[in-house]
């Protein structure tokens, strides 16, 4: 049986699916760490990224310019625990993940970044985003290069300083381990699934907010998996 995540009421968590905190101006101070690593990427790369529901950021990712392919699924547990009824229960290491596929000559590992942290995930909640507790919800960021992993830490130490956030930096920079695709009925979940309750009221504006903030990287058409 499909398992759905619960809806909890926002004003519990004191968060906004649509206003994450800081993020008003988020997309407006990273710009100068990673300045002098930005061309250090050429041919598609892959990247992947935790950020609570994986529903939200695949969605997220699938109507970014630049993204030619966005995988819901598993990182940083075993193989044996790769399913989302394993997952679910918060005892195998693993997160929420997504393996976002881009071409850096569209889009930089910098402005991806940059477009998780203003729409799609809190960087300052300790295991959990939205409506949805748990270390499987946690917010991370998972290199696949060693680019990727200076420009990550750089991101990371430049957010905290930055003083968007009232709070400290929570998400981690975490060692690649194997990312293990999600079962597929959690593919294109948001696509698929518009009027779901969850995907209404927690994703649907995460979209809205890049296509707000980000029009030069919205692209309207759903890129599927």
């Amino acid at each position: 049986m499909m398992q759905f995540k619960p809806v909890l009421a926002a004003a519990a968590l004191g968060l906004s699916a649509c206003a994450l905190p800081g993020a008003a101006h988020a997309e407006e101070v990273f710009d100068a760490p990673v300045a002098a690593r930005r061309a250090n990427e050429s041919g598609l790369q892959t990247a992947i990224f935790a950020g609570g529901c994986f529903w939200g950021i695949e969605g997220i990712f699938s109507h970014t310019r630049g993204v030619t392919s966005a995988v819901a699924g598993y990182h940083g547990g075993s193989a044996g625990t790769a399913t989302y009824s394993r997952v679910s229960s918060g005892t195998t290491n693993h997160a929420e993940a997504v393996r976002v596929t881009y071409d850096p000559s569209v889009i930089r590992y910098d402005q991806l970044l940059q477009i998780l942290f203003s729409v799609g995930a809190d960087p300052t909640l300790h295991n959990r985003q939205g409506p949805d507790r748990g270390p499987q919800y946690r917010a991370a960021i998972v290199p696949t290069t060693a680019h990727q992993r200076a420009v990550a830490q750089a991101y990371v130490a430049q957010m905290g300083r930055s003083g968007v956030w009232d709070r400290p930096m929570a998400v981690e920079v975490e060692r690649y381990r194997e990312f293990y695709e999600a079962e597929a009925y959690h593919q294109d979940f948001m696509q698929k699934n518009p009027g779901h309750r969850y995907i209404v009221r927690w994703d649907a504006p995460k979209v809205d907010a890049l296509q707000a903030k980000f029009p030069q990287f919205y692209r309207a058409r759903f890129r599927t998996g």
